[in-house]
């Protein structure tokens, strides 16, 4: 335990230090004593005995410092000193301090924020137990239903096949599913109003696979799952047991009502579990076998052909991820050729087996669509900030070089007296890390604050995106590793410049013989450096802006100013889900349509499935007496919409009719086609009369007449290109369509026209609730929010390295004229011109200035063409963007030399002359 009696001797010794140098005191008068009494006894006076032994002791304060150097706490008393002196330095040089601490603070707090959002997004593995066992089967990135044999790109699965596969596999110690999409609904406990919730449908075993234990109660299991519609049980999320019920345990067994169906609440997951999709919050888990309870619309359990399901598998011990991946395949591809193809199978069907695979990803991080979303948009602002805390470091350093100078004599001092150069280059590495952890702190303030909100920029929406954004062991440790690595980046050179020099020169005057000449060199290369980087950072931004204007010029179609779209959700109005009797929201529809059509200023409404970026839902078409052929059966974009929904979108009629009152579920079915898909189809002749249907059934062909053609419209986003897109009447395809469009007149008071509507569909049915209220406007600028937040923040970052790199032009060109006053007195008192000196000093800015540009500008042009795949219709070598950039840059460099310069111009001689 020798050890801990060290720890504890070193730990009393570092908080009674005065008692430990009395303790040293007397033990040195003790041997000074003893040593002088042994020289007396041979033969030496009293006097010369206390001399010679004070001579042997040598400096009291010089012993007492080596014996305190020799122990451990010692280094940390040194260490505690270091602090205590660099915070006088610190004070002494409040504007210094002002600009590194600012500075560092930016620097920093921007990697931490970027870097807090790419952890949470693309690193953070899930809450459950050994999570790099989990596999995910496909890629993960289609969320949804999809019908027909599976291809090449498989990524959901039926519900039948989950069964099957889960029973037979040997790869996977268990397999569970769930459903690809989080139903939003509104859920009443024991009769109180109704609030929003978020359910996942799982399998029974979701829960063990996982190893997802139950907080309290119990999670669902396999008994839950068994048969459809016999599980009406629920387990919430931690999060959300604390709010509803504030982790009240009498809460288990309460009645959870969605749907006109009552579920029992059986546990409470652990706590931090979310679910297994990131960005999304999982308030409950209800068993896959309630699904057609939950969510009306889908009844697929038994429906092999129904492919909704997302599955995940925990690897067995001692398998490895091909054996499993062949072991997958092949039963996949065997349950195709048994169970769902004909007998004898097509030769299409035998095609589309033989391509059909299942890829199985790594799921230790989720299912994420943020990831694909944010994922090379993260990395590249990772890069923008990282580049601009490179300045900053190289900004401080630059200044710590200019102090270094006026230090010169101070530290030529402390090494006359005794300091090693190892010394003192420490205490100067002390300050630089002081400084680093003061603008870390600031800068994880300015992070912690500015996380939700760059996250609300780059996902926008009525309810913030559920990422964790909490730091963790990950971030803190990246702050601790960047803030040190920043420590030593702009500290470390000026403090071995400081300690090499001569004492002569710098005792005379303060400076060493070579240190001006040689700091000025590192001056000057480290302003190359920045301005390099930051026409590297201006142009990157430029790109990024100047696309930005490009995708919100693009014409999509529509007209998106003066109209709000309402969105409505109707689980809780009671309205009957089964035909005839579901004509009656039909109706529903169109008395609310009625009633805000009445109101003064609305111009046109609609209900409609879809309007613009919300996903889609695509299929084959097949036009009456047209063979389908390569060119002409590409998929197209459905839509059900209401009678006035193109005049509420501001879409066209080119040709035809727009949907009417004789549309009705019992008249002759009628869509209308947009531009392309006329185009496509009847390149040389009116598409008018012509009818199609779905698939390639082409005993359906005959289904559907075409009543109209309107403009091309985007669908899916503003960088699509021309879809083929069909639309037909809410009457003809009934159901409730939570999408309502309203386009008011100019000039109409918004927030009127806002309470009046609600209050025009609560005097319809007032158990229809309105879950949001935004603009077709807002939408729109929502889909490209990922573009829109590089280009704000590049722009940013992008300004302030510039700001940097002219602030260490000004610091070193400042500091150069005032090294050189008498110089520059000199020189006007013998007759030289202000505009000759101008010229002089603003040289020296320009040549530094023309090196940056000639390193940065090549170096730009060939890492920004990584940016290609961000950018919409610009190449990375646009010119406006590379021009502009250089002319700010030089500008504003420009600019930062010229103030010194001025002032070098406006020396009075015989000051300069006195003060020499």
């Amino acid at each position: 335990m020798t050890w801990l009696r060290n720890l504890t001797t070193g730990l009393r010794s570092l908080i009674s230090k005065p008692r430990v140098d009395s303790e040293l005191d007397e033990e040195l008068a003790s041997f000074a004593a003893s040593s002088a009494a042994d020289k007396q006894r041979a033969g030496m006076s009293p006097r010369e005995a206390r001399r010679a032994a004070r001579a042997e002791i040598g400096s009291v304060a010089a012993v007492k410092h080596q014996v305190w150097s020799s122990r451990w706490e010692g280094v940390l008393d040194n260490f505690f000193h270091d602090l205590r002196y660099s915070f006088r330095m610190m004070l002494k040089s409040p504007g210094f301090t002002l600009i590194a601490l600012l500075s560092l603070a930016l620097g920093i707090g921007a990697n931490t924020a970027i870097f807090t959002l790419l952890n949470a997004i693309l690193l953070r593995p899930l809450p459950v137990l050994k999570p790099q066992e989990l596999y995910l089967f496909g890629p993960g990135r289609a969320a949804g239903s999809a019908g027909g044999l599976p291809d090449d790109k498989t990524q959901l699965f039926s519900y039948p096949f989950f069964r099957e596969i889960s029973q037979k596999t040997q790869s996977f110690s268990g397999i569970a599913s769930l459903c690809s999409l989080q139903l939003g609904n509104y859920a009443s406990i024991d009769g109180a109003p109704y609030t929003p919730v978020h359910i996942d449908l799982v399998s029974g075993n979701y829960f063990s696979v996982l190893g997802v234990p139950a907080f309290l109660g119990r999670t669902i299991s396999t008994d839950d799952d068994r048969t459809a519609g016999a599980g009406p049980v629920a387990v919430a999320s931690y999060a959300w047991f604390q709010r509803q019920f504030h982790g009240d345990p009498s809460a288990l067994g309460k009645i959870i009502h969605i749907q006109e169906h009552d579920y029992t609440l059986i546990g409470v997951a652990q706590p931090g579990f979310f679910g297994v999709t990131v960005g999304q919050s999982t308030n409950l888990w209800i068993p896959l076998s309630m699904e057609k309870e939950v969510s009306p619309g889908w009844n697929g359990l038994n429906d092999k052909l129904f492919q909704s399901l997302y599955l995940i598998g925990r690897l067995k011990p001692g398998i490895s991820v091909s054996q499993a991946s062949a072991e997958t395949n092949a039963f996949f591809k065997q349950v195709l050729r048994a169970e769902y193809v004909g007998n004898p199978p097509s030769q299409k069907e035998l095609q589309a087996i033989q391509h059909a695979s299942i890829e199985l990803t790594p799921a230790e991080r989720g299912i994420s669509r943020l990831r694909r979303a944010f994922g090379l948009p993260l990395k590249i602002l990772m890069t923008i900030v990282a580049l601009v805390l490179l300045i900053a470091c190289a900004n401080i350093a630059n200044m710590l070089l200019a102090r270094g100078v006026a230090r010169t004599r101070e530290i030529a001092v402390r090494m006359a007296l005794g300091a090693s150069r190892a010394r003192i280059v420490i205490q100067l590495l002390t300050e630089s890390l002081l400084l680093a952890c003061l603008g870390a702190g600031i800068g994880v303030a300015l992070a912690w604050r500015t996380g939700a909100m760059l996250l609300n920029m780059a996902a926008p929406g009525p309810e913030p995106v559920p990422v964790n954004l909490t730091p963790d062991l990950p971030v803190l440790g990246f702050t601790l590793g960047i803030t040190v690595v920043t420590a030593l980046l702009f500290g470390m050179l000026p403090a071995f410049k400081a300690t090499s020099l001569e004492f002569t020169p710098a005792l005379k005057d303060g400076r060493g013989s070579s240190s001006a000449k040689t700091r000025g060199a590192l001056s000057r290369s480290l302003i190359v450096g920045q301005v390099a980087l930051s026409v590297l950072l201006l142009i990157a931004a430029g790109l990024f802006l100047h696309s930005l204007l490009k995708l919100t010029s693009i014409d999509t179609g529509f007209d998106k100013r003066n109209t709000l779209l309402f969105s409505m959700d109707s689980s809780t109005a009671n309205l009957p889900h089964g035909t005839p009797d579901e004509i009656r929201s039909v109706h529903l529809q169109e008395q609310i349509e009625q009633r805000v059509q009445s109101i003064p200023g609305v111009k046109a409404d609609s209900f409609a499935f879809f309007t613009f970026n919300e996903g889609g839902w695509t299929s084959d078409v097949t036009f009456n007496g047209i063979p389908r052929t390569p060119e002409n059966s590409r998929a197209v974009a459905n839509n059900n919409v209401g009678n006035g929904f193109f005049e509420a979108m501001g879409i066209p009629l080119v040709a035809g009719r727009a949907f009417n009152d004789h549309d009705t579920q019992t008249s002759p079915k009628v869509a209308i086609i947009n531009e392309t898909m006329a185009h496509r189809f009847f390149p040389n002749e009116s598409p008018i009369g012509r009818r199609f249907g779905f698939g390639e059934d082409t005993a359906h062909s005959n289904d559907i007449e075409v009543v109209g053609v309107v403009k091309d419209a985007k669908y899916f986003g503003l960088t699509e290109d021309a879809t083929m897109a069909d639309y037909f009447p809410c009457t003809q395809n009934v159901g409730f369509y939570g999408n309502f469009l309203v386009r008011y007149a100019p000039g109409a008071n918004r927030q009127l026209l806002v309470s009046q509507i609600r209050a025009a569909i609560a005097q319809t049915n007032p158990n229809i609730l309105v879950t949001n209220v935004s603009s077709l406007e807002e939408q729109v600028d929502q889909s490209i929010s990922t573009q829109s937040l590089i280009a704000k923040l590049s722009a940013f970052f992008g300004v302030l390295a510039v700001f940097l790199a002219c602030i260490g032009i000004y610091g070193l060109l400042n500091y150069s004229v005032a090294r050189r006053t008498s110089e520059l007195g000199i020189r006007l008192a013998l007759g030289a011109q202000s505009n000759s000196l101008l010229w002089m000093i603003l040289r020296e800015s320009i040549v530094l200035l023309t090196v940056g540009l000639v390193i940065g500008v090549p170096v730009a042009l060939a890492t920004t063409r990584i940016l290609k795949s961000q950018l919409y219709e610009l190449s990375p070598l646009d010119p406006l963007s590379i021009s502009t950039a250089v002319a700010i840059i030089a500008v504003m460099t420009v600019f930062a030399a010229w103030l010194p310069a001025r002032r070098a111009t406006r020396i009075d001689p015989m000051t300069a002359l006195r003060c020499e």
